[in-house]
């Protein structure tokens, strides 16, 4: 579906991303791992043709992404960021009929179609009852749901997420995971970059850890989500343990362990 093919990056002298290369699968979920500064939403931009590489390049299909036309791009790949600053203070159910902008045609109004899609994407994620408020007036946590619904209701063969769940609360989290990955069980392209070992572990097919602009490694979760590599990723102590949450699941995590001498002090 996506090839990267040895993409290379850099901001003047500043090299970010150095000899990147991976494929993506329709029906794949792919986390990006890395830590801050280690050249993930660089990558993703670059993929998105957003950024043009000094070297390398990616293809849709077999196709460039930089010769694809936007609106044709747009039915085939959504974006999901970080965050999102509202512009203008258009009701909830309004942001996430604009997914259906790709699919518009000349006269660019919408049909019973579009906005049922768009209310599916809204009662899949459970912010059916934020449709009438104002998307300037709700919290940074809703705003980042209501942008996820508008790439579902896009109905793109891909999605790609820069850390979606960054502003989220513990629960909201996995409820976005959790849906994304149905996603992917029913056949879309799935690429999530994350700084949260956790979060690929949950979700991910295949994992592709990344230090310093390159691929350290790119393989299953077990391949990936050791001490080794957790170490090397986050210049710190981890620990990687499998816990039991009942008699047929079990559970992989990991757990940092900072130096003595970096935690506060404990008042006895």
């Amino acid at each position: 579906m996506i090839s990267v093919n040895n993409i290379h990056f850099n901001y003047g002298k500043h090299k970010v991303l150095s000899d990147v290369s991976f494929e993506i699968k329709k029906g794949e979920f792919v986390c990006i791992l890395g830590a801050n500064g280690s050249g993930k939403t660089t990558l993703l931009k670059t993929i998105l043709a957003f950024l043009k590489p000094q070297q390398g390049s990616v293809t849709l299909y077999g196709r460039d992404v930089r010769d694809i036309e936007e609106k044709e791009l747009a039915k085939k790949i959504a974006y999901i960021p970080q965050a999102h600053t509202p512009p203008f203070p258009f009701k909830v159910k309004d942001v996430v009929l604009l997914g259906r902008t790709p699919h518009l045609n000349c006269t660019c109004r919408h049909k019973a179609r579009d906005e049922r899609i768009a209310g599916e994407a809204m009662d899949r994620l459970g912010i059916s009852g934020l449709a009438e408020k104002r998307y300037t007036e709700i919290s940074g946590g809703q705003r980042q749901m209501v942008i996820v619904a508008r790439a579902l209701a896009q109905q793109p063969e891909m999605l790609i997420m820069d850390e979606p769940t960054a502003s989220l609360d513990f629960g909201n989290q996995y409820l976005v995971l959790a849906q994304v990955l149905s996603l992917a069980e029913e056949g879309m392209g799935v690429l999530m970059v994350t700084h949260n070992p956790d979060h690929a572990v949950y979700c991910a097919d295949r994992i592709i850890a990344m230090k310093g602009g390159r691929i350290l490694t790119v393989g299953k979760t077990r391949d990936v989500i050791n001490e080794p590599v957790m170490r090397s990723i986050y210049n710190m102590n981890i620990k990687v343990r499998d816990v039991s949450l009942d008699r047929h699941t079990s559970a992989t995590i990991c757990i940092p362990l900072p130096d003595a001498a970096d935690l506060p002090a404990c008042n006895e």
